[in-house]
């Protein structure tokens, strides 16, 4: 199940860039999975339980935006239909995913002390 060592990274991102900020906690993960990016999103959430206890994510609330798979022509930029073979109508070259393959961290709501 590579959706622990996705959180694991997640976390370590997290807690790296939190502590840049002198956070004293992380509220919330905002993050964008591709539907083609080969990750499972009931999975990535009990992922996420398991590993924030004794984090700053630790009461993190975890938001996942799920990615439509898009594809393009490389030299015209038209795009490829869903279901299409994945080859431009227009020029006949191959086409290129140009969304759907990712996972993004998005946002970081983080609780800092004010000075």
């Amino acid at each position: 199940m590579h959706e622990y060592s996705i959180v694991q990274s997640l976390l370590d991102s997290v807690d790296k860039e939190a502590r840049s900020r002198g956070a004293l906690a992380v509220h919330r993960l905002e993050v964008s999975i591709g539907e083609l990016a080969g990750v499972e999103k009931d999975l990535l959430a009990i992922a996420f339980e398991t590993f924030r206890p004794r984090t700053l994510c630790e009461n993190a609330e975890l938001r996942m935006t799920m990615v439509p798979a898009r594809w393009e022509c490389r030299r015209c930029e038209s795009e490829v239909c869903r279901g299409a073979r994945l080859q431009c109508s227009a020029c006949g070259r191959p086409a290129d995913l140009v969304a759907g393959g990712e996972i993004t961290l998005d946002r970081i709501e983080l609780e800092v002390d004010h000075v």
